[in-house]
């Protein structure tokens, strides 16, 4: 059974965020959905509201580099499970967890440039939340440690509409054309879509961003 979304304003998760921040201990949330769900605009919205409290390292910076892709036969398939280096981004979740390193440098993923950047985004031991965000952060195989090392884990459900316009219209402004952004949409994005929206009754909050 599919679980329901529940209605919330930004102000209300930035309000539960601010109490996760608050708690006196290194917490872990993720930001878990479909592409186009909106993970990284709320993340942003998180990270404005909460200042030093929070940092936001997002699960793309895992993204396999694209001759890597080529050479797996995957380039096609960007954005699956499989084209991630999930046991390298289990490794970053358990050492942000541990809280021993001074910092931990963490990678991130420059969409202009489809790649990711090594060592780009400083996570400072005394930051008290950290955020992370990505599709597959409750799924099974390679990913399935994930959840165990999230003190919590929202799950974000926009309108299925609005969610694909958002990813024509993300793929057109990084150079596909429309009729190649709605392919790709209709292919490979639909298709990650499906395996994220199986996970959801994973998250502790299924929810649908009300000033969106």
């Amino acid at each position: 059974m599919t679980v329901p979304a529940e209605v919330l304003p930004t102000r209300e998760l930035v309000a539960r965020a601010a109490a996760l921040a608050a708690s006196g201990e290194r917490v872990l949330l993720g930001l878990a959905g479909a592409p186009g769900a909106g993970k990284s605009t709320l993340a942003a919205a998180l990270v404005r509201a909460l200042g030093d409290a929070v940092v936001a390292v997002p699960m793309d910076g895992f993204h396999l580099a694209d001759p890597v892709l080529d050479r797996l036969g995957l380039r096609h398939r960007k954005g699956a499970p499989e084209t991630f280096d999930a046991a390298g981004y289990v490794h970053l979740l358990r050492r942000l967890r541990a809280r021993e390193d001074d910092v931990v440098y963490a990678p991130v993923f420059v969409r202009a440039q489809e790649h990711a950047l090594a060592g780009a985004l400083a996570v400072p031991r005394d930051v008290p939340l950290v955020l992370t965000e990505g599709n597959y952060l409750l799924s099974d195989g390679a990913f399935a440690p994930v959840r165990g090392l999230l003190d919590a884990c929202w799950y974000l459900d926009p309108d299925p509409a609005l969610r694909r316009a958002r990813l024509v219209s993300r793929h057109v402004r990084h150079g596909r054309s429309p009729a190649d952004a709605e392919a790709w949409v209709a292919g490979s994005d639909d298709a990650n879509a499906a395996l994220v929206d199986a996970t959801r009754a994973r998250a502790d909050l299924v929810v649908r961003v009300a000033d969106r």
